[in-house]
């Protein structure tokens, strides 16, 4: 078992969640045309639902004024003139002449029920033979009636006991006033009965009016907008075209001016400090043979210096245009990250596979990491051994980096980051800007392991 298996792991520290914004999908005019049809389905529907409920409230309450206003009319010109005391005693001569003014000018194919009541509410009269001489108690608004004459009307209760009989008709309007017999001596309750048919034939009459305007006129509006819609579609869909013409230009632009810069720094500063180092390692050669060997070792360290700035700046090459990322691919530039780590004297095992799935743009993002994890591992880890590995997995494109250095707290780093390690936190705004996942373990003394997580393409 090797030193770095046999550490006891950290625990694993999300330091960035993909937060990116997807790029824009291309606008498809099919796609929001098939949307506008659907809200403009919905919106009829919804209008119609609220139609049908609002027409029926409408004819309900149509229904249940023209109950009112018939019970008025019924009560005036059939009920009052064939009422005499003579009904209140129970003569059957006086209950004969009622029944055939009702039967005859009152019940109807609308009205099907006639009650007569007295103040203690006791049925005197019905056309239900059965309700006759049954007492029932009356209700606040019943009593009413009697001490503030007027005509009511309202949707039948048929649950209640009187109502018993009524219940085979289905759901009722009633209505009721208050009549006197001819000379005025007894005050009665007369009340009637109607279909509630009525308002269903209302209800569709109104619907039928309010749906043939409003759902013609959302319709012919969906069709004015179609045009207007479709020109807004092309603008959007060019000014998308544009942008993404713009964005590619500047990031196509940024990568010309790196490899430029990279290419000046090569062929021109680079080359002159070889040129200079070749000059001075002859110089310490030539005053080594002229027995001059105090300036033979000054002209040598001097050449030594030049050399490792040579390595220092092709180094910054590598960081500011990696040409074996675009040229050879990722894992020949990830191998060369390796190669520049190992010339520090730490041993770097690289495990790439071949099949990543990765555009260019996650190539660049693994690149980054891996460069970072790199180099903190060579300048603060202290580490003898790191390994790099890159593979995929159902979810994700893994790459990770462990190495055996002193490591440290890396809560405390990430919530309060010192001047040393602030670029973690740079680092962690970059992978979530590229819509990836860097997660962190590390402890002091137990090494330090990097993972991150890019979603597949």
């Amino acid at each position: 078992m090797s030193a770095t298996e046999s550490r006891v792991r950290p625990p694993w520290i999300q330091v960035a969640a993909g937060t990116s914004v997807r790029p824009d999908a291309p606008i498809r005019r099919q796609r929001v045309f098939i949307q506008v049809i659907a809200g403009a389905i919905i919106v009829i529907i919804a209008v119609a639902l609220v139609g049908v409920v609002a027409a029926r409230r409408l004819a309900e309450a149509e229904a249940i004024n023209d109950a009112a206003q018939t019970a008025d009319l019924l009560a005036d010109t059939v009920v009052q003139p064939a009422l005499t005391d003579a009904l209140i005693t129970e003569d059957p001569a006086a209950f004969e002449t009622l029944d055939q003014a009702i039967r005859q000018h009152v019940l109807a194919d609308s009205i099907v029920r006639v009650k007569i009541w007295n103040s203690e509410g006791r049925i005197i009269y019905s056309d239900e033979d059965r309700l006759i001489g049954q007492t029932f108690p009356l209700d606040d608004e019943e009593l009413e009636v009697f001490s503030d004459p007027k005509t009511r009307a309202d949707v039948s209760d048929l649950t209640a006991p009187e109502n018993q009989f009524e219940q085979e008709f289905g759901k009722l309007l009633e209505a009721y006033r208050p009549v006197w017999t001819q000379d005025g001596a007894q005050e009665l309750l007369f009340e009637t009965y109607f279909l509630y048919d009525e308002v269903d034939k209302r209800s569709a009459q109104l619907w039928r009016g309010f749906a043939g305007v409003t759902l013609s006129s959302i319709l012919l509006l969906v069709v004015l907008m179609m045009p207007v819609l479709w020109r807004l579609l092309d603008r959007l869909k060019r000014s998308q075209e544009q942008r993404e013409d713009l964005l590619q230009r500047a990031l196509n632009a940024s990568t010309e001016e790196r490899r430029r810069i990279a290419g000046a720094l090569h062929d021109g500063v680079v080359q002159d400090l070889a040129a200079t180092s070749f000059t001075v390692a002859g110089a310490a050669e030539r005053a080594e043979s002229v027995g001059q060997p105090a300036l033979a070792n000054d002209l040598r360290g001097a050449a030594g210096t030049v050399r490792t700035s040579i390595g220092g700046l092709r180094s910054l090459l590598v960081d500011i245009y990696p040409a074996s990322l675009a040229a050879a691919g990722l894992a020949a530039a990830l191998e060369d990250l390796a190669a520049s780590v190992r010339s520090r004297g730490i041993a770097v095992t690289v495990d790439v596979s071949s099949q990543t799935g990765l555009d260019p743009a996650g190539e660049r993002l693994v690149f980054r990491v891996a460069q970072e994890c790199l180099a903190n591992a060579a300048r603060h880890a202290s580490a003898g051994t790191v390994t790099m590995q890159l593979r995929r997995t159902e979810e994700f494109v893994l790459l990770e980096i462990d190495d055996d250095g002193v490591g440290f707290d890396a809560a405390s780093v990430l919530a309060d980051p010192e001047e040393g390690h602030f670029g973690l936190r740079i680092l962690g705004d970059v992978v979530a800007g590229a819509g990836a996942e860097l997660w962190l373990a590390s402890a002091p003394g137990a090494g330090t392991r990097w993972q991150l997580r890019v979603p597949p393409q």
